[in-house]
């Protein structure tokens, strides 16, 4: 059954699906913005915490232990047990009541997180050959694109219909903010998720290190070893993506508000029409890169994999501009070009690190690549325009400055990155 190419498309889809309601998860706040800076107090800089820095400090960190357990137990049961978890924290940011409490929650969503990708990417490398990898990766990690653009689309369609003012009483919390009540809404669907991944199973572990005709049982510093043994490649193509996820992070969060501000359109409408884009926009820049990636492979392109990593730095680049429009219309469709550059290079990139490790060590790369990503990415890219917004230009009304900021540094940095990763990587396939 585990060998079966409907099988593994199936398992890839489940997987996706989890993806997706994980970015809802944790993208639903950049909506809420304006009600929670009024009913908690709170600056810019402090939405941005809860909004990068709670999450991510927990994802990251949990996220390395959870990797080396998954490069050794079931990956299928880690990922089941880590979707109820973050779905149960997610619905108790509906009980919090100050901004200790939402900090604390928000790390407990983090820590339910961290079991997905890592896990993810194992199985899925487990199921697909090298010239295909890099499309079923590209599928998994649409859904952090179309997550985040449905948290925005779905989720200012309920933010519209929600009291302004006053407090709703809910069975168990009691009285609670009206804006509260959207973390019910998405978080008590991940739980059905979870029961769903009962009609997969673990697959068979394949490209397993062995020892003297057995599989080799890897101590941690020796996992550790082989990951870094080809370090110059790994690092850039983790740095790689730090910043593109800093850009993609940064803009999420924030694009909403900026509208909002700028423009003068209401939050939902700005979500709903920005939600759009980013579904539009990030599932092709995604389903491209992957393709595009396979097929510089299947042509005999060592560095095939990272070569789309390229296309994502120039258009970001080019994107840059889109915030000084003078029309809400024409600035949202030219973010849209970022928007699908910067998606193109994920799946990608983490299918070319599923290529450089073997089986025992593959779930702890990835777990260090993404703690590398989102102590960069998720961390800094929320809070980056918030200091922009609340210390350079001390104005919240200039808040398209700092997201042009953003898109500038990323891009620029990412294809200074991009450029460099290319030969050391060559160099690491050449060696297999």
């Amino acid at each position: 059954m585990n060998s079966s190419p409907r099988y593994a498309w199936y398992l890839v889809a489940l997987l996706t699906l989890a993806n997706i309601s994980s970015f809802i998860d944790r993208q639903i706040l950049s909506l809420l913005v304006k009600p929670i800076k009024r009913d908690l107090h709170l600056t810019d800089t402090e939405v941005s915490l809860l909004m990068g820095l709670s999450f991510a400090l927990f994802y990251t960190l949990f996220g390395m232990i959870i990797g080396r357990l998954a490069d050794r137990q079931n990956r299928r049961n880690i990922i089941m047990m880590g979707i109820t978890a973050w779905s149960v924290m997610t619905t108790l940011c509906a009980g919090v009541g100050n901004y200790v409490q939402f900090f604390l929650v928000r790390m407990g969503v983090g820590v339910g997180e961290s079991t997905l990708s890592p896990s993810a990417y194992s199985m899925i490398a487990d199921l697909f050959p090298k010239n295909r990898l890099a499309t079923a990766m590209s599928l998994f990690t649409m859904g952090i694109f179309l997550g985040g653009g449905l948290a925005t689309l779905i989720g200012s369609g309920i933010v519209a219909k929600l009291p302004t003012e006053g407090m709703v009483n809910v069975p168990v919390l009691g009285e609670i903010f009206p804006w509260q009540l959207i973390f019910l809404y998405v978080g008590l669907p991940g739980l059905l998720i979870a029961i769903l991944l009962f009609t997969v199973k673990e697959p068979v572990r394949k490209n397993l290190m062995l020892k003297e005709g057995q599989q080799a049982k890897l101590t941690l510093t020796e996992s550790l070893k082989i990951i870094f043994q080809h370090r110059t490649a790994f690092l850039l193509i983790s740095f790689v993506t730090s910043t593109q996820a800093l850009v993609n992070f940064g803009s999420n969060a924030w694009v909403p508000t900026f509208v909002a501000r700028t423009y003068g359109w209401e939050i939902p409408r700005a979500g709903a029409f920005y939600g759009t884009v980013v579904i539009i926009a990030s599932i092709s820049g995604v389903l491209f890169g992957g393709w595009y990636a396979d097929k510089l492979t299947r042509e005999g392109k060592l560095d095939g994999k990272l070569r789309v990593s390229v296309i994502a730095a120039v258009l970001c680049l080019v994107g840059s501009v889109a915030v000084l429009l003078p029309k809400p219309e024409w600035a949202l469709m030219l973010i849209g070009v970022p928007i699908f550059g910067l998606a193109t290079p994920f799946g990608a990139a983490t299918a070319a690190v599923q290529e450089m490790m073997p089986n025992q060590v593959r779930a702890l790369a990835s777990s260090i690549l993404l703690f590398i990503l989102n102590l960069i990415g998720m961390s800094l890219g929320p809070t980056l325009v918030a200091i922009f917004t609340d210390y350079v230009f001390k104005d919240e009304s200039m808040i398209r400055y700092s997201l042009m900021l953003l898109f500038l540094i990323g891009g620029g940095l990412g294809l200074i990155l991009s450029l460099s990763v290319l030969k050391p990587y060559r160099l690491v396939i050449e060696s297999k």
